[in-house]
């Protein structure tokens, strides 16, 4: 592994920023204030084909792996966007993931080149409120008509980032009871249309702290179609699908992460400088310094294991404990360095003008989602120094 970026990653990070440069920190706030979708972001986004990053070039997309994919992530959050910069773009560059994978060319070719386009919105549904982190346990069910060639799905998702504007949507849903299956069997995965117009779905957004800037939401499915065609592989696999998924969602979080932690150490580093009290820069006291240099630190060692975990996804190689191990670090080190970061402002911490407490919103998010950093530690302690089940 070469810790050093490729010449087209310096390329394409150089490029992020300058898309980005366009979106200051005085666009992001005002767009948390008023809970308003960042169109024009995202509409320059796609018109400069990030969308289709990770997408093969055969359906429109550039191509790249998740390397290049948590790169553009973490230089997204970095510009100031934070956590609603990236959530209305990741979803386009991971969620299609299965979809690449293990789905059948015509439904490629259905979906991917419009994704790349950047021409329709993706949003995902998996989790529910009566399973939380035990997908096990998802209720929506998915009924089978072959005579009608659709599944039929009801139940409900919550936590549905991007459902107020989707045009497509990755669902998992229960084909086959629980008792009937092993644990995970039963579970398929599709890709669809998400038609928030007809009768059979519902979408409801959820006031939340942070990320304003992108919703998200409760959805309620009674009967909604699915044509038997939307199934991404085999019917029953959709657990084994996702994890493919999971993988990359934790890495793209750990980039985002560390993107929110540099930013808010950066607004605290020049704020510090710049900030005189008892006749010198509040910079020039260790009790500022310290807890500054040592976020520094922790960021740039999560960083490095951000691009040892891409790497390994890249080449094919198991990263299912690296992917976790870095979601727990960054997510952590990140909100550390932001709660640093308010408190070297003082009280101007806590005001929307100097951006620091919109990081430090947005960032703890990342301590409970996708999956909880309590779990992450069941997974290490059970899957990587192999101790008993504690759950």
């Amino acid at each position: 592994m070469d810790f050093d970026l490729t010449d087209e990653q310096q390329l394409i990070r150089s490029e992020i920023r300058d898309l980005c440069a366009e979106f200051g920190d005085d666009y992001w706030r005002e767009r948390d204030l008023n809970h308003e979708y960042p169109e024009s972001f995202f509409e320059t986004f796609a018109e400069h084909g990030w969308c289709g990053l990770t997408i093969p070039e055969a359906y429109g997309g550039q191509g790249y792996g998740v390397q290049e994919a948590a790169l553009v992530q973490q230089e997204i959050a970095r510009s100031g966007a934070a956590m609603a910069g990236t959530s209305i773009t990741a979803h386009h560059t991971f969620s299609s993931e299965p979809l690449v994978a293990f789905g059948d060319e015509a439904h490629k070719e259905r979906y991917l080149p419009t994704i790349a386009a950047g021409d329709v919105q993706v949003c995902t549904g998996v989790t529910e409120p009566n399973a939380g982190t035990d997908t096990s346990r998802i209720e929506t069910t998915a009924e089978r008509d072959d005579e009608a060639g659709v599944y039929s799905v009801s139940g409900q998702k919550i936590w549905t980032s991007k459902a107020q504007e989707a045009d497509v949507i990755m669902l998992l849903a229960r084909t086959k009871p629980r008792e009937e299956a092993d644990r995970f069997g039963g579970l398929t995965l599709f890709f669809t249309e998400f038609d928030r117009d007809t009768a059979s779905i519902e979408v409801t957004e959820i006031p939340k702290a942070g990320r304003g800037a992108s919703d998200s939401n409760e959805v309620w499915f009674d009967e909604f179609e699915i044509p038997i065609e939307d199934r991404i592989g085999e019917e029953g696999k959709g657990f084994r699908y996702l994890l493919r998924f999971a993988n990359t969602e934790r890495i793209a979080l750990a980039a985002n992460a560390v993107g929110i932690g540099q930013v808010a150490l950066e607004k605290a580093a020049a704020y510090a400088d710049d900030r005189v009290v008892f006749g010198n820069e509040i910079g020039s006291y260790q009790g500022i310094q310290h807890p500054l240099a040592d976020s520094w630190s922790k960021l740039e060692q999560d960083e490095l294991m951000v691009r040892k975990a891409a790497w390994l996804y890249d080449n094919d190689r198991d990263c299912g404990a690296e992917a976790n191990a870095v979601k727990l670090r960054a997510s952590e080190d990140a909100l550390e360095a932001c709660e640093r970061a308010v408190r070297v402002h003082g009280g101007m911490g806590y005001a929307s003008e100097y951006d620091v407490e919109r990081y430090w919103r947005e960032t703890m998010i990342n301590v409970i989602a996708p999956i909880s950093n309590e779990m992450v530690k069941n997974y290490i302690a059970e899957h990587v120094l192999g101790l008993p089940k504690s759950y």
